[in-house]
């Protein structure tokens, strides 16, 4: 009978991939962004039973809690014309299709260059046990081996980062700005006064007369 473990991990790899696959399949954007944020959970899950807690929090708290939600407001908030979508699906299908076989035969490559062998440990035979939590081998694996790695992945979020102000910094005509030393040197002189104006008096063609009532006439009716 399998262990606990490994039944939690066969039922949220099905989720994954069945959340995965609906992301693909389903019509509605938000749904789709909903099923991504199911495929998440279930990948942090998975982290989880591995004991990489760091990698699994980071993933809820990056991914699910930040950027989907960005993306779930981005998506309601604009209009998408579906038809117009699917129009152009069969001029990326190709390329979809090349994709997707590659990625395909890089996973049956692997799987089949690593299926049946035992993983072992090199050298000694006594297991080497780190102190403290996985978050700090993580940390010293990250700043040690992939040192480079890590160095030239800011750089391009910087570049990122600069490239997407410098395309949205534009001067406007009809945008306003504020001075703020002029909005401090202003004085009460320069925003208010007050004027006197002298009180006009009706002159007597502009006095009222009290109009006599009209009597009735004879075809009135009484």
């Amino acid at each position: 009978m399998p262990e606990f473990a490994t039944i939690v991990f066969y039922v949220f790899s099905a989720v994954l991939l069945f959340a995965g696959s609906c992301v693909i399949s389903v019509k509605n954007p938000v749904h789709s962004a909903l099923f991504l944020v199911l495929a998440f959970f279930s990948a942090s899950a998975l982290w989880m039973l591995l004991k990489a807690e760091f990698l699994a929090i980071a993933l809820v708290l990056v991914y699910v809690g930040a950027v989907m939600v960005l993306f779930l407001f981005v998506v309601m908030m604009l209009d998408i014309n579906v038809e117009e979508m699917r129009k152009q699906f069969r001029s990326y299908l190709p390329v979809g299709l090349l994709v997707g076989a590659a990625v395909l035969v890089e996973m049956v490559l692997l799987l089949g260059l690593s299926f049946g062998k035992k993983v072992g440990v090199t050298g000694s035979t006594n297991a080497v046990v780190m102190d403290g939590s996985n978050t700090k081998a993580l940390g010293i694996e990250l700043f040690t081996k992939y040192i480079y790695a890590v160095e030239i992945a800011g750089v391009l979020l910087l570049v990122a980062i600069v490239a997407a102000i410098a395309l949205t910094l534009r001067d406007r005509r009809e945008t306003r700005y504020q001075n703020p030393s002029e909005q401090v040197r202003v004085k009460r002189n320069d925003r208010l006064r007050i004027l006197k104006v002298a009180s006009e008096k009706p002159t007597a063609a502009e006095t009222l007369v009290p109009v006599a009532p009209v009597a009735p006439t004879s075809g009135a009716i009484k």
